[in-house]
């Protein structure tokens, strides 16, 4: 695997994709990635980014509070999330990149602008009047 910034690559996710495909292949971890396996692992990373914020309460956008360290820190374990996610997607068949901008679309008609803007409420109907109860994400 060659070094982790090389000159002005942009970082895409088909870039993250491949190198994971790439770093599981070379230690023949392949075999262990099922879509369980990673999920539970996605889930344990999600769990450790948590802790960074457990105990913070609000934290202000840009962190203007934290040190280099804990900075650094959370970049870590954002990564771990974000690899497990892409490493994921991969096994699964899913076109994260594309699935991701059709669900801001979908987003986009379920919560309209106009609504929603300047509201953390739920938008409580969609475009066929019926009430909506699932999650947002």
């Amino acid at each position: 695997m060659k070094g982790v910034l090389e000159g002005e690559e942009s970082v895409t996710l088909d870039l993250l994709r491949h190198k994971m495909a790439e770093f599981a292949k070379e230690r023949d971890w392949e075999q262990f990635h099922s879509p369980r396996n990673l999920l539970l692992a996605l889930v344990g990373e999600v769990g450790e980014l948590s802790e960074i914020f457990q105990w913070k309460g609000e934290v202000p956008k840009g962190l203007p509070d934290w040190g280099e360290e804990e900075k650094e820190h959370l970049g870590e374990e954002l990564s771990d999330v974000l690899l497990y996610l892409v490493r994921l997607s991969d096994i699964c068949g899913i076109d994260l990149g594309k699935a991701a901008l059709r669900k801001i679309e979908l987003n986009a008609l379920k919560y309209p602008a106009g609504p929603c803007k300047c509201s953390s409420k739920k938008h409580k109907n969609n475009n066929n009047g019926k009430k909506n109860n699932d999650s947002e994400g």
